[in-house]
């Protein structure tokens, strides 16, 4: 089937769809999951995996998606690839599948530099589209980025990215800064990824007055121009839907048709590839519109840290570079200092033997923790990865700036000025977990507590992990079927850890932070949490209850300080973790107290059971 443009809608007949197939290339592993309807519901049954084969000696990216795809025809005990090594649709009662998709991250995923007039507002427009579509930002270049023009020349020049967005004023506003940045790309003429014979794409997202300019200027042989609507048409407004369009068809036409192999795997799925970073926010995207809720996600790498969030109806994606649990461990432990990542740490450690194990880490970055006290330390470096990256995000994800507004003077204490983060972690109401140390953890209580130290979530969070890393094939999945990814995210993809309530406020330890009573469902508790308490109450998956919590002064459970609250709760493989520490988050700073601290919530949440043993044991 041929390829469409990604913005193009898809027609099937979603009725008579039975069996879905979808791969992932990645960059090391290319995985394919089989969904099947089953007594009226899409379930996602069989998965496979195998090497990605998109660099020598292979250079053809189709043979490990066969390999992936062979592995779960062989576990489903249904043919799906036939002798000439192509898939076989429709699907028959014995071969065969209705719908196959892909998304690609493998050679590096989709590189870009995204440049705009002024950093903070069109060349910030510019980058949050570029990352929305799913693409890794390489530079951002605008025209107050304090360095030098022949600095800026040089440094496209080093640059080889995939594709270029220039952006820059508003509709009908001067035309002159955005037609010098334009002047900057011809001469500085940046190679592209793949090859001399590649044109590289240039989007031009900017102030609809320069476009016959800005064509003047980038009319080169090696440079194919296309223009979209402006992204930032007035400045109270941002308009990212066509740029990002135009990111995903320029990704399918010029970079995966160069990639080895995608030609012909383009030629097989129902829909377009997708970078793998967009279809996951694809996805939480359909979940936070179709169940009104605001959604953060996270993907903890071993280079990066990609987040996510959605807070009412607006989509945010960052890219931390430098935060990863494997070739980025030493970044975080340096940006973070080793005293934070220690403080995680209930038992004493030896910080010359930790650094030691950090390089070996960064030598060895597939190596998983051999014991106990690796795990620990591991699960700290990434807390602190995972608040760092949080931060970055809340910092990125803004209201626009350089909008002017009109104050009154009563609005002088109470009106927010532009430029203020809008995640809210009272607001949240799902925070997502994939990537290895999140979701290989040995026990669900461990990720679960990652969760709540890094994120800090305030009022009622459910807690979740992806459980198979689905969610990319399910993000282009609902531009196809959106019943079947629904059905398969919200029974398959998600494994609930539970739900956390904490209240937000400091006081002072050991005195009352909140009372709670809970009922329902087979469960009726009460209690009350003093100030630096945590207490977990086990509640299966799918069982409910309904929480009443009564906040001491001060503190604010979602009604607002001191008021009264009830919500409904869901259990998980956790359970319900009341949360009495606080918000913000501070652990005792002498370092006895400290460890005290987390030794009795590790101890509440039997976080490490037989690290205490063994600890008791040599003690």
């Amino acid at each position: 089937m041929s390829q469409a443009t990604s913005h193009e809608t898809i027609k099937i007949d979603t009725d008579k769809v039975k069996i879905i197939l979808a791969t992932d290339c990645g960059s090391t592993t290319t995985k394919a999951v089989f969904i099947e309807l089953i007594d009226g519901v899409y379930r996602q049954t069989q998965r496979g995996e195998a090497p990605t084969t998109v660099e020598q000696p292979f250079a053809d990216v189709t043979i490990g998606a066969v390999n992936a795809i062979t592995e779960v025809g062989e576990l489903a005990d249904r043919k799906l690839v036939d002798d000439n090594g192509r898939i076989i649709q429709p699907a028959t009662d014995t071969e065969g599948c209705d719908i196959y998709i892909s998304t690609s991250s493998a050679g590096g995923g989709l590189q870009m530099m995204v440049a705009g007039v002024i950093a903070e507002m069109t060349a910030a427009s510019a980058k949050r589209a570029a990352l929305g579509a799913g693409a890794i930002v390489m530079d951002v270049i605008s025209s107050n980025d304090k360095r030098r023009p022949h600095e800026q020349i040089q440094r496209i020049r080093e640059l080889r990215p995939d594709m270029i967005l220039l952006s820059g004023g508003t509709d009908g506003g001067t035309t002159e800064k955005v037609v010098e940045l334009a002047e900057l790309i011809a001469p500085a003429r940046p190679q592209p990824r793949f090859g001399s014979e590649y044109e590289m794409p240039i989007i031009y997202a900017g102030n609809s007055a320069a476009r016959d300019q800005v064509g003047d200027v980038l009319d080169e042989g090696w440079i194919d121009l296309e223009m979209v609507d402006n992204l930032r048409p007035v400045l109270e407004r941002e308009n990212l839907g066509p740029a990002r369009d135009k990111i995903h068809d320029v990704f399918l036409e010029h970079v995966m048709a160069h990639a080895p192999g995608y030609d012909r795997l383009m030629e097989w799925t129902d829909a377009p590839i997708m970078p793998t970073p967009g279809a996951v926010g694809d996805i939480l995207q359909q979940i936070a519109k179709d169940q009104d809720i605001n959604v953060v996600g996270v993907d903890i790498g071993g280079a990066t840290t990609d987040v996510f969030s959605v807070f009412d109806k607006t989509f945010n994606r960052t890219v931390s570079a430098n935060l990863g649990m494997s070739y980025s461990i030493s970044n975080v432990c340096a940006e973070a200092t080793m005293a934070s990542v220690l403080r995680w740490v209930h038992f004493d450690m030896n910080e010359r033997e930790l650094r030691n194990r950090v390089k070996n880490k960064m030598i060895r970055p597939t190596t998983i923790p051999q014991s106990h006290e690796a795990l620990v330390f591991e699960q700290a470096v990434a807390r602190e990865a995972l608040r760092l990256a949080y931060q970055q995000h809340k910092e990125f994800a803004t209201t626009l700036k350089g909008v002017q507004q009109q104050r009154t003077v009563g609005d002088t204490f109470s009106q927010q000025v532009g430029g203020q983060t809008i995640v809210d972690n009272m607001a949240l109401n799902l925070l997502v977990a994939s990537g290895g140390v999140l979701s290989h953890a040995p026990c669900m209580e461990q990720t679960a507590m990652m969760l709540v130290d890094a994120f800090e979530p305030e009022g009622v969070t459910k807690l979740a992990k992806d459980s198979i890393f689905m969610m990319p094939h399910l993000g282009v999945l609902a531009a196809v079927h959106p019943k079947a990814a629904m059905e398969v995210f919200d029974r398959d993809c998600l494994v609930y850890l539970g739900t956390n309530v904490s209240a937000k406020g400091i006081g002072k330890p050991g005195k009352k932070c909140f009372s709670w009573e809970l009922q329902g469902d087979g469960i009726q508790a009460s209690g009350e949490m003093n100030f630096g308490d945590l207490e977990l109450i086990r509640m299966g998956q799918d069982q409910t209850a309904t929480i009443t919590c009564d906040p001491a002064r001060g503190f604010d459970l979602g009604a607002g300080p001191g008021k009264k609250m009830t919500a409904e709760v869901r259990g998980g493989s956790v359970g319900l973790i009341l949360d009495g520490r606080g918000r913000p988050l501070a652990l005792p700073e002498e370092r006895e107290a400290c460890k005290a601290a987390i030794g009795a919530w590790v101890k509440e949440l039997e976080l490490y059971p037989k690290v205490d043993e063994t600890i008791a044991a040599t003690v």
